[in-house]
């Protein structure tokens, strides 16, 4: 997630965090830094100037200069510019209760993601307890209707869709199938064009009209740079934004759509689209990806994603091995599948403390497929006790994966480091908190996270987990 610009200010925060003192050339010379690195991300010139001159003003006054610890006065004006600049606060859905019908209507352009964010936005709400249906109303792209069954059916909800090529009256029926089936929340998907015309704005307002939604949402391609917030506008001044969904935030190109939107438009990001996956679909918090920009992760995200796919019984009871010596292959196979199910391992470390610019490819995410096959060619007996696994047992579980007994014997060799780096942790709270402390964690996040049976450790390669640890040191 904007790679570039948040290397840039890593470098300009641990430059200017250290200092003992600052002078005002100091201040003009960061922001002049700062000004450059945002334009160059195509962060709007007129947010960008105001970025610039507020923080001169606050950094310039007695607060930083006179302060014990300007470098560190110097970091949180920074960042609390940057949050101001996302829109201060996370803003949450307007939603009405269960027993009464929400509608939301998706709009945006052809190719920038609507569909696919429609399903999102249906698979997060369906968890949240609520019954959503998705609504074909896109009738102009070829297949796209198919596409939105294929993906409701995915995630279990519901599609209603018409053989109708009136977009309006499949909106408008679509209303009352969910009244008749107890729906509480409707998701309309609509259709968008290369740009904007006045047939497609036509259309959009009369869906508007006889749905009366509660949320009119802009799904705008983080890609696109300055056009989405001028996208943003002209949809805002026909039907009345009451919030936006970026996707791509993964990707590094002109992401400066996110820091020019809130503050030209006045909309709020609502949602950021990461990957694509389903569950690659997150709540945009201002304070949280500033930290992520500024190069201080963003461990509450982290500890979030954890609590989301960690078993909290299952994590204690696995701890509980460890501290006795009993971890097994197959709670080290289970490992394996437990990281993969928190998403993407370059976003994941993202959010860690000092590791923006960490390649994740370093980690060798196609080694732990291969290890994963490997445990599954083993029996159950070898798994739950891997000193009966000899060297004729060791060819056949070899060829069983598509592997080498040099494959082989390199998992085993690493899961007895890993089993007793575990069994340390595990028996030593105070290793535990240092460990913590290093990552610029809070000691009591290991609780959120299921302990360290539910965390990253036990599912790295050592060396890659050793390398991990110097850069926090």
């Amino acid at each position: 997630m904007l790679e570039k610009l948040t290397g840039t200010f890593s470098n300009i925060i641990r430059t200017i965090s250290g200092k003992s003192t600052i002078t005002e050339k100091n201040i003009e010379d960061t922001v002049e830094e700062i000004k450059m690195a945002l334009l160059e991300a195509d962060v709007n010139l007129r947010v960008v100037r105001r970025f610039v001159n507020s923080t001169i003003e606050e950094a310039k006054g007695e607060k930083v200069l006179k302060s014990v610890n300007p470098g560190q006065q110097f970091v949180k004006i920074i960042n609390d510019k940057m949050v101001a600049m996302l829109g201060d606060s996370k803003q949450d859905l307007h939603l009405k209760g269960p027993d009464t019908q929400s509608i939301i209507l998706m709009l945006g352009l052809q190719g920038a993601g609507k569909t696919t964010a429609a399903h999102k936005l249906a698979a997060r709400l369906k968890k949240e307890g609520r019954k959503p249906l998705l609504v074909a109303c896109d009738l102009v792209r070829p297949a796209a209707v198919e596409q939105l069954c294929q993906l409701g059916q995915k995630i279990d909800v519901p599609v209603y869709k018409e053989d109708s090529k009136d977009a309006v009256k499949t909106a408008k029926n679509s209303i009352s199938y969910a009244r008749k089936n107890q729906i509480d929340t409707i998701i309309i998907d609509t259709a968008g064009r290369l740009q904007i015309d006045e047939e497609m704005m036509d259309e959009l307002v009369k869906i508007k009209k006889a749905t009366d939604p509660v949320e009119v949402l802009l799904v705008a391609d983080s890609m696109t740079g300055q056009n989405a917030v001028d996208i943003a506008k002209s949809f805002d001044e026909q039907l009345g934004l009451t919030g936006v969904i970026l996707t791509k935030f993964d990707s590094d190109a002109r992401g400066g759509a996110a820091l020019s939107l809130k503050s030209i438009t006045g909309k709020p990001i609502l949602f950021i689209g990461t990957g694509e996956k389903t569950e690659d679909f997150e709540i945009f918090h201002p304070e949280r990806i500033a930290s992520r920009i500024l190069g201080m992760g963003d461990v509450v995200s982290l500890v979030e994603k954890a609590q989301e796919t960690v078993d909290e019984e299952a994590a204690l009871k696995l701890q509980k091995k460890m501290a006795r010596n009993e971890f097994t292959l197959q709670d080290y196979l289970e490992q394996f599948q437990q990281v993969r199910k928190m998403g993407n391992m370059q976003s994941l470390m993202e959010m860690l403390p000092g590791m923006s610019g960490f390649d994740a490819s370093q980690m060798d995410m196609s080694g732990m497929k291969k290890n994963e096959a490997i445990i599954q060619s083993m029996t159950y007996k070898e798994r739950m006790n891997h000193l009966i696994i000899g060297p004729s047992r060791r060819k056949r579980i070899a060829k069983g994966s598509g592997t080498s007994v040099a494959d082989v014997n390199k998992l085993l060799k690493q899961f007895e480091k890993t089993k007793l780096m575990m069994k340390k942790v595990s028996r030593n709270k105070g290793m535990q908190g240092r460990m913590m402390n290093q990552m610029g964690l809070d000691p009591s996040a290991l609780g959120g996270m299921g302990g360290l049976g539910g965390g990253l450790p036990g599912n790295m390669d050592m060396s890659k987990l050793q390398e991990l640890a110097k850069r926090f040191r």
